[in-house]
Order: C-alpha cells, then structure tokens, then sequence
C-alpha cells in the first residue's frame, strides 16, 4: 500500500509539532510553504499560530487561493485553532486582516476564552461513529466556534461548545492536538485523507 502524503502549511505558527506527529505514523510528510508543494498530496493540515500573518504570507505567495481549489477538489484539510479560522465561513467582531477560506460551514470568535494565561485542558470524548475516544484538549488562546451549518458534524464538545466539526473531509480543532503524545486525530486524519474519494468541481 502507498503511504499516505500530508502536507503541514509552514508558513508561521507550530507546524513542526504537528510534523513531528506525522513522523510518528507511518505517512510521507512534508511542509508546505508554496503553492506548487500541495501536488500530490491526499491531505495538508493548517496548524495554530497567528491568523492574520498567515492570511497575509499565504495571499502574497498564492498558496490560499490554490489550497482553496484543491481542497474544493477534493483535498482532505484539518485546521487547528488559528488553522480553523483560516478555514471557516467568517469570523465574529475582531477579524481585521483575516481572510478566511470559507471551507467549513462555521462562524468563529477569536480568542474567546481569554488570553494566553487563560489556557487550559480539558478531557474530550471524540465520536467517531465507530468509536468514542477519549482525548485530552490543550487550548491556547482558542476560538470559539458559535455557529455551524447543518451540513456540519460535531465530533467533539467542551462543554456546550463544540471543539471538533467536520464537514465533508475538512476539520475544524480549535484546540491543539499536536500537543499531546496521543496519535488518535493525526492518525484518524491520515486514515480519511488517504480513503478513496471522488473529485468535485470546484
């Protein structure tokens, strides 16, 4: 069997704690900083750090537009905390110089639970459909998804919020899971972005 290709945006933020996930899999892994280096590949993940840096990199190189395409095409996406403002429909009040994808059906606040002394974890219940796995949420100065869509799916709340939306082959984290040593969501996510998929017009 070929191994899966994912892709990891390296423009700004903690894309090499993801990378180092990846490596943990057995996947061909590769950071992503140009538009031409999302060829090949089944999935890419848009990583936490500070969205409104990645809207300006990513619109000046021309990786947005075209990851945008691909991903309309077809191209699995997980997007985590200011990767899934990235991806989502629009953002509430503070989104000056943000601007979002609109690849996930959903509305997000910024920095809604306070700044980064307001971090916390919290345990998660993940549901799969074919399982509930039981993960530990790191969030670090994280949005707060307010609305969905109704073609969206909540995997996971904390509390009444939901943490954890997929959408087709996109996800939306609005915590880290690259954080912790458990390999539960990059390994499920390989497992989509590689299942056989059939291609949409943009």
């Amino acid at each position: 069997m070929t191994e899966s290709r994912i892709g990891v945006v390296a423009l700004q933020g903690d894309f090499m704690a993801h990378r180092h996930r990846l490596a943990q899999l057995p996947v061909s892994a590769r950071l992503v900083r140009e538009p031409e280096e999302l060829a090949g590949l089944d999935g890419v993940i848009l990583p936490g750090g500070e969205s409104t840096t990645m809207t300006r990199l990513g619109s000046e190189n021309g990786l947005w537009p075209e990851l945008k395409q691909r991903v309309r095409q077809g191209l699995a996406v997980m997007g985590t905390c200011a990767g899934v403002i990235m991806l989502a429909r629009r953002i509430e009040r503070d989104a000056k110089g943000i601007r979002p994808l609109g690849l996930l059906d959903i509305v997000l606040q910024r920095n809604a639970y306070g700044s980064q002394v307001d971090s916390f974890e919290s345990e998660l219940s993940l549901e799969f459909g074919d399982a509930t796995v039981r993960f530990p949420g790191v969030f670090i100065r994280a949005p707060k998804i307010t609305e969905f869509g109704e073609g969206v799916s909540v995997i996971a709340r904390c509390g009444e919020d939901p943490v954890f939306v997929q959408q087709g082959r996109v996800w939306g984290l609005t915590f880290h899971p690259e954080l912790t040593p458990k390999l539960d969501v990059h390994r499920r996510f390989v497992k989509m972005a590689s299942e056989d998929w059939v291609r949409m017009l943009p």
